[in-house]
């Protein structure tokens, strides 16, 4: 049977050029069950290989992948140097010219424009107007909805006291999270939940997500949770790295089915 992390971990090695080895061993007892490495498209071993095949875990190759693409990222940064072209030299007077005239004294460079202050990211409750643009963030994660359905959804929320927030530079929404408190029959107090998270490619890198994921765990903890909990699709392994790094954990599998 597929393994549905390991099918994200080769659709993203793919991407960075590379092949996800997965280990033969079918026995869970056996030593490189499960295990993992790299190779470059000739097969050559890149991570976590050695003579006897892949001995790395799962884990190890998404953070491998994860670290090479941010240095794959930074790289596309450097910009390239124009060599200098070098003035050419006024031509040497005979001894006996007139002595030369003075160089004009250079007038003061105009003083630099102040830098742009970067726009700070603010934090409110998602309104009706946001509707056009929430359909954009909310298909980028896999969901078809129109803008009729969204509004239709941010009244019924709003009348439950679970308005999703939203994360806004320049007043343009570019970040979304779902709140949302459910009592259960097993727990002690009501379990928090974040139904969607999504932040804009281009907002990404500015650490709106981790905002938002802070805004909606005090919102929880107001509403007397002690537990929080996250929906996220198998296939968003670089989504799963970013709950492992803000301290969630993962502890049972979802199931759905459609009625």
């Amino acid at each position: 049977m597929s393994d549905p992390r390991l099918d994200a971990l080769a659709e993203t090695a793919r991407n960075r050029g590379l092949k996800l080895v997965r280990s033969r061993v079918r026995t869970p007892e056996k030593r490189r069950f499960g295990k993992a490495g790299l190779t470059d498209s000739s097969g050559k071993p890149v991570f976590g290989m050695d003579s006897k095949g892949p001995k790395a875990s799962p884990d190890d190759v998404e953070e491998f992948l994860r670290n090479l693409g941010a240095k794959d990222w930074g790289a596309s940064l450097d910009v390239a140097v124009m060599p200098r072209k070098r003035k050419a030299k006024p031509a040497r007077q005979a001894a006996n010219d007139r002595d030369p005239a003075p160089e004009p004294v250079p007038s003061p460079p105009p003083p630099l424009p102040k830098p742009k202050a970067k726009p700070k990211p603010k934090l409110r409750d998602a309104k009706p107007a946001d509707a056009p643009r929430l359909v954009e963030l909310i298909r980028f994660l896999g969901h078809d909805i129109n803008e009729k359905q969204v509004r239709k959804n941010l009244a019924a929320l709003k009348k439950a006291g679970e308005t999703p927030l939203v994360a806004t530079l320049d007043k343009k929404v570019v970040g979304l999270i779902g709140l949302h408190v459910m009592t259960t029959i097993h727990r002690d107090s009501p379990v928090g939940r974040i139904p969607a998270l999504v932040v804009a490619k281009e907002a990404q890198g500015m650490k709106l997500g981790r905002l938002l994921v802070d805004a909606a765990e005090q919102w929880c903890r107001k509403k007397g949770c002690k537990l929080i909990e996250v929906t996220s699709n198998d296939r968003r392994a670089d989504a799963h790295a970013f709950y492992r790094h803000m301290g969630y954990e993962r502890t049972s599998i979802r199931f759905f089915k459609k009625l």
